[in-house]
């Protein structure tokens, strides 16, 4: 069967940069660090004190107030998302058959607040006096779930969890399900929210995460003294349909996949394969599945998430899958300006690619100081810069050893 084309044709985002897509692009474009001293909690008992956290949220303005306290904080960011890209998208359900249009929304834990909260509850009250809506809140697929209830989508629903891969492999899934013919439609992305004492807490106990206290030192990926990443939290949605399909209805095309590449190191639950290997391999074959050669990429959006082990991993993979072609693209890790967003991280760096690829724009790594001559390509340190661009690429990395990449193309008429 002929492969089909793949487009996309609404985003939305909810991030510690902004409320929605246009503020956090705007913020990625003025080179805006969004991290800062967690306010959700006490921090005063634990060694992690900094987070990218989402400012000033109001679930309400996306959502019916009676049904965000059924929601946990997760997926309120999801549906608030996904309401942002389907409004940009046009897209008129009731012009479609909605048994053509499928939910791949990710999230790498689902509802801990929620879990968290209830546990104490339960400990405290007895666990028959739990919430009702506890388990509701709290598993990873009921964002997919309420997207597709709210916008009366009959297709596959789904919610791929392969950690930190888990938004990009919702992104690369949903256009393998278009360009295979199996929907026209489908509202893909992630959404986190672990923002909690013990989530933050589980990640101390691991060294993954840094204890600094200086938001301008914490994310600092490929740095010589970046010592752990910094917790984020957010969501994005795109919506991806099949070409003729958004041609017909005259929708504005954004930006077009046209590869992707997932695999899995086999090698450790945390710990990335230190040669790269399957990362590259990821590479790869996104570069494969789209016909172009590793020369024809100019921008790497990266994993980049300010340990020891992935930066100097993910620079390895990169050398090893574009060979003399990774001297000459840039990669940037936008994880500097927004912390790490787990399960949601995937779908933004697409949504932060996509938009790099309409406006020409790379986006920095932020608080760059220090040079690690096992960092050592072009990562746009500290300022974002103008550039022609015309094939980007998203690579997620996730706990597993989960590596997921995605290739986008520049829209050309």
């Amino acid at each position: 069967m002929q492969k089909r084309r793949v487009v996309i044709t609404g985003m939305g985002a909810v991030t510690p940069l902004g409320l929605n897509l246009q503020e956090s692009w705007s913020a990625v474009r003025a080179n805006q660090c969004g991290i800062g001293p967690i306010t959700q909690y006490d921090t005063s008992e634990q060694k992690v004190t900094l987070a990218g956290e989402v400012k000033n949220f109001d679930p309400t303005a996306a959502i019916d107030k009676r049904e965000v306290r059924k929601l946990d904080r997760y997926t309120q960011f999801a549906l608030t998302a996904s309401d942002e890209a389907m409004k940009q998208s046009g897209l008129c359900v009731e012009n479609e058959d909605t048994s053509r249009c499928a939910v791949f929304f990710a999230s790498g834990i689902g509802g801990f607040s929620t879990t968290q909260a209830e546990c104490l509850k339960g400990a405290q009250k007895g666990y028959d006096r739990v919430s009702p809506y506890f388990i509701p809140m709290a598993i990873s697929n009921m964002a997919a779930g309420n997207i597709a209830i709210r916008y009366g989508f009959h297709g596959m629903c789904t919610c791929p969890v392969t950690a930190c891969a888990s938004g990009a492999n919702a992104v690369g899934d949903a256009f393998r399900h278009i360009r295979d013919g199996y929907a026209e439609v489908v509202l893909c992305g992630g959404a986190e929210a672990t923002i909690t004492s013990l989530a933050m807490g589980g990640f101390t106990s691991l060294h993954a995460l840094h204890t600094g206290d200086d938001p301008n030192r914490a994310s600092i990926p490929f740095d010589a003294e970046r010592s752990g990443f910094v917790m984020g939290e957010g969501a994005a949605a795109l919506v991806l349909e099949e070409y003729e399909h958004a041609k017909q209805r005259g929708a504005v095309i954004l930006a077009e996949v046209c590869g992707y590449g997932a695999t899995c190191d086999a090698h450790h639950i945390t710990a990335p394969a230190p040669d790269g290997s399957g990362a590259a391999a990821a590479m790869t074959q996104a570069m494969q599945e789209a016909g172009i050669a590793p020369s024809d990429v100019d921008y790497i959006n990266a994993h980049g998430t300010s340990t020891p082990m992935n930066d100097a991993g993910e620079t390895a993979a990169v050398k090893r899958a574009f060979g003399d072609a990774a001297k000459t693209l840039a990669m940037s890790s936008t994880k500097s300006m927004t912390g790490h967003l787990l399960g949601a991280s995937g779908a933004v760096e697409a949504v932060f690619t996509a938009m790099a690829l309409k406006d020409g724009f790379i986006p920095a790594t932020l608080n760059y100081k220090i040079p690690d001559p096992d960092c050592d390509l072009d990562i746009v340190p500290c300022e974002g810069r103008e550039a022609a661009l015309r094939y980007a690429m998203s690579n997620s990395l996730g706990f597993g050893g989960h590596n997921a990449s995605i290739l986008l193309k520049k829209w050309e008429d």
